[in-house]
């Protein structure tokens, strides 16, 4: 075994309906979304293997890779996306337009004012705590990637670098960007951020 977990963190591709505020909702891939991950991953072989959210949009890839790979896929709903409340399928422009008060403030302080009807942000950062410690446990010393979402990979570099909540919306997470984490077995050493937004050796 080695002394290191190695963790990549893949952001799924472009869905069907472009770039808006979407949680819960489970639109699939569209064609360029495809090609962003194929060709994020390349021909990488690596990983010992794949975990992913539930939502189409990165479990449609996540299985392809699974198999192309014969690698083995675990799929785990704490990893999904922040639900996003009344904001649901809208695009910012469309929230600014509408509501640019309470869009602007939840840019600013999401702890204070958060998405109405959305998932408090303390909330989210506890799931995806739990589920990160998890990981790590069950994949101790192994090489893995998690495909996942813009809102997961901030929240667990947030945590990995601990930075201040209110501040994960300034870390850019484009569609299909891959970011490595690596984590020493002795819980006294401290987790390095490997790349974030990089390509694979």
């Amino acid at each position: 075994m080695s002394e290191f977990t190695i963790v990549d963190l893949l952001r799924h591709g472009e869905p069907e309906g472009g770039q808006k505020f979407r949680g819960s909702i489970d639109d699939p891939l569209n064609v360029r979304g495809w090609e962003q991950m194929r060709t994020a991953v390349g021909n990488y072989r690596e990983w010992e293997a794949i975990i992913s959210s539930p939502l189409i949009r990165c479990a449609a890839f996540a299985h392809e890779l699974a198999e192309k790979l014969d690698c083995p896929l675990k799929i785990v709903p704490a990893f999904s996306e922040i639900g996003f409340g009344v904001w649901e399928g809208r695009s910012v422009a469309e929230v600014h337009e509408t509501d640019p008060l309470a869009l602007g403030q939840f840019w600013r302080d999401p702890i204070t004012y958060p998405i109405p009807g959305g998932e408090p942000v303390v909330d989210f950062d506890r799931r995806i705590s739990l589920a990160w410690t998890a990981l790590l446990e069950e994949y101790r010393g192994r090489h893995v990637l998690l495909v996942t979402h813009g809102g997961v990979i901030r929240m667990v570099l947030r945590q990995l670098l601990e930075m201040p909540m209110r501040r994960i919306w300034r870390m850019e997470a484009p569609f299909a960007s891959l970011s490595r984490m690596r984590v020493h077995r002795d819980p006294e050493s401290e987790p390095h951020l490997v790349f974030h937004n990089g390509r694979l050796a």
